[in-house]
């Protein structure tokens, strides 16, 4: 069985996928050994699954945008069951515990919009803690050196995370690891 925190820190960047171009783009990419689905439907996701992990990756299901699935915790036995999938992302925490109760990776995932954002964030990961928190927009440092202090799940950035710039400063600011959807950055 394999880590999935040294993986991620071994592999600041991680591919979020929007098609399946992107799988096949980040399936080339040597240094990719995390992928972050954001796209596809009941009907799909298994397939989708499946080539990521026949690839050698762990894959993460948003599962928030999956179309068909609802919010309800049988969504995540479902994916868990009928995909293989590694883990979920979601910005749902009942979600999240379950897929916790089941065994698999969680990544919750936050938009940072306002000070109230940031204290429910607070609340939450004192309740539970998922394997990692992806914050949005994941270019703003400062929020993210603050988070490293107050939260104890390690901090993926996310959201316009688009050059060398932007992941130098996320990782500098405290965050383990970035998710973006530029291909040019998964070359990095």
């Amino acid at each position: 069985m394999y880590n999935f925190y040294e993986i991620v820190e071994d592999n600041p960047i991680i591919a979020a996928v929007k098609d399946m171009e992107s799988i096949d783009h980040c399936c080339q990419e040597e240094e990719i050994k995390v992928v972050f689905i954001l796209f596809g439907d009941v009907c799909s996701i298994r397939d989708i699954v499946k080539r990521i992990k026949d690839s050698g990756r762990i894959a993460m299901v948003h599962i928030d945008l999956i179309t068909g699935l609802g919010t309800k915790e049988i969504a995540v036995d479902f994916i868990k069951k009928e995909t293989g999938a590694d883990g979920i992302i979601s910005t749902k925490p009942t979600l999240l515990k379950r897929a916790m109760e089941l065994k698999m990776h969680t990544v919750l995932r936050v938009f940072l919009i306002d000070s109230m954002a940031l204290e429910t964030l607070k609340t939450q990961t004192y309740h539970f803690r998922p394997d990692f928190v992806e914050v949005l927009p994941g270019v703003m440092p400062k929020v993210i050196r603050r988070l490293r202090k107050s939260i104890k799940s390690p901090i993926i950035a996310g959201g316009l995370i688009s050059d060398k710039e932007d992941v130098m400063t996320a990782l500098a600011a405290g965050a383990t690891s970035v998710s973006t959807t530029s291909r040019e950055v998964w070359k990095m």
